[in-house]
């Protein structure tokens, strides 16, 4: 089993040793609440005429803000060990977002479990949207939803994309996919060019995080509980 690099919680367990066992390892808690943010910075002029001129300034990244609510400490050690191990901003690591964890779309959810989606073509860096096939006739993934790329070609390739729209055979625009082919528009845009057949994640996607701070804190009241909260930030290598 591998060492753990994904922030402990109630599905992704962690042994004494430090690897991943989500049967016998410890849980992880849950969170409390989460702040998700696109920071996705544009640079923007108006002319003296009243145009407006805009302009990518930089690539996007994601904002994560996690809340605990108090713990005890056999609750409070899973996470506050695996933290340290990263030395504060020094290793990244991977959350797996509870509200992204799975498909809006629970059919679609289910059959992505266990089926393998992947690209048609070549799509190119800057793209917002791909051709994806291995779908099957009805089902499909809905805005909102994150996926991430398993791309062989390119082990850096691990943005967090957000799907905006999803065009299918009976419902497109332009060129018709087939019955079991989609048109996903996402954002932020490509960062990579991925090849063809690059495998797409939408169980469990895993979106890569520095701490935003070096410092490490926790608060314990007089009930001996742990107060906790987690500033995060999206790190690409």
């Amino acid at each position: 089993m591998a060492y753990m690099d994904i922030l402990p919680d109630p599905d992704r367990k962690i042994m004494n040793s430090g690897k991943q066992n989500d049967v016998s390892g410890t849980a992880g808690p849950g969170f409390a609440s989460v702040k998700f943010s696109s920071n996705q910075p544009t640079m923007v002029s108006r002319t003296n005429g009243g145009r407006v001129v805009t302009r990518s300034q930089a690539t996007q990244y994601w904002d994560i803000d996690i809340n605990y609510n108090p713990l005890t400490r056999d609750e409070f050690e899973p996470v506050n060990s695996f933290l340290m191990s990263r030395q504060g901003q020094l290793s990244p690591f991977y959350v797996v977002l509870p509200q992204y964890a799975v498909s809006r779309n629970s059919i679609f959810a289910t059959y992505a479990a266990s089926n393998t989606i992947s690209t048609v073509g070549v799509t190119n860096s800057g793209a917002t949207k791909l051709t994806a096939q291995g779908f099957n006739s009805s089902d499909s993934p809905r805005p909102g939803d994150i996926f991430t790329v398993s791309d062989s070609n390119n082990s850096n390739h691990i943005k967090a994309y957000m799907i905006t729209r999803v065009e299918t055979n009976a419902d497109y625009e332009g060129t018709q996919p087939t019955g079991t082919q989609r048109i996903i528009h996402f954002n932020p845009p490509m960062i990579y060019q991925s090849v063809n057949n690059t495998t797409l994640n939408f169980t469990a996607p895993k979106v890569r995080v520095i701490s935003k701070k070096n410092t490490q804190e926790y608060s314990l009241g007089t009930n001996n509980l742990y107060q906790f909260s987690l500033s995060l930030e999206e790190a690409l290598p």
